[in-house]
């Protein structure tokens, strides 16, 4: 593969559109980068393995534009071509307290998958965010689901940070190594789910039952709430069964991302 180079008047490698049967992952399009393409809100990442994570996703679109510190430049070999800058002058093109590690990568942001496609088959974990917009939280309880072997994770659309920038970060990479979906109504959402053979277990610190007799071998999905809040009325109606994690020492709860990777944890024990 010949290298390339992200930049003005030079060309990226884009793969395939999502619906072309050829597509697999190391297979590559040649487009034009056109200078006055524009970056949308939110649509950086930064960090080593978020920006590597995107850069070797297959269902990626083009990205727009590759920076890097002339140490990281080099790290990345052959294959990337970046625009090599400062640190300081990659921490000017991002948001103020950006860590970025020294690389930085501007590119749309990952489409979800239809809520169907990530929950069939039915086996296995998926987690389900209500209302959890911390990009720190949802950061990590992404990196905990990929690490931890969930199918998947479902956020509320309108209220749920984007993947990108310091989200991304705290996760390490997960948001590219890892399924997910938006969806607007998500008591809706566990009624599909329920036809498509899952269970919903939903954490509630106030529950009569513990998690580890709560969680059997069947397809779960694991609800969180937020942590001010906690699950929200319809949605705790649209569970299963509610479960607490037992807590000592005169704690009530966790946050929400410990909390997320005690229960994946959990979870996994049961199969």
């Amino acid at each position: 593969m010949r290298p390339w180079r992200i930049g003005a008047r030079l060309i990226i490698v884009t793969p395939p559109r999502r619906n072309d049967p050829s597509r697999r992952p190391g297979s590559h399009h040649r487009q034009r980068f056109h200078p006055a393409q524009k970056s949308a809100p939110g649509d950086w990442l930064w960090g080593w393995h978020a920006v590597t994570a995107a850069l070797d996703n297959p269902d990626r679109d083009a990205p727009r534009r590759l920076l890097a510190s002339p140490d990281r430049a080099r790290e990345l070999g052959d294959r990337f071509t970046p625009d090599i800058l400062e640190p300081a002058a990659i921490s000017a093109l991002l948001p103020s307290g950006a860590v970025h590690q020294g690389i930085a990568l501007d590119i749309p942001l990952l489409e979800p998958s239809p809520l169907a496609d990530l929950a069939t088959p039915a086996h296995g974990v998926i987690l389900m965010l209500d209302q959890v917009t911390d990009p720190q939280n949802v950061g990590a309880i992404f990196r905990s689901a990929a690490a931890l072997g969930a199918r998947g994770v479902v956020v509320q659309d309108r209220h749920a940070p984007l993947l990108a920038g310091a989200l991304a970060k705290a996760a390490a990479g997960a948001v590219d190594k890892i399924a997910h979906a938006r969806e607007t109504n998500l008591s809706r959402a566990l009624e599909r789910l329920d036809t498509l053979g899952w269970r919903a277990v939903g954490l509630d610190s106030d529950a009569p039952e513990t998690l580890a007799k709560t969680l059997d071998s069947r397809p779960t999905v694991l609800v969180l709430g937020s942590e001010g809040e906690g699950l929200r009325r319809l949605v705790r109606e649209h569970c299963d069964a509610l479960a607490r994690i037992p807590m000592q020492g005169g704690f009530e709860s966790l946050n929400v991302a410990a909390a997320a990777a005690v229960a994946l944890y959990e979870a996994s024990r049961s199969r």
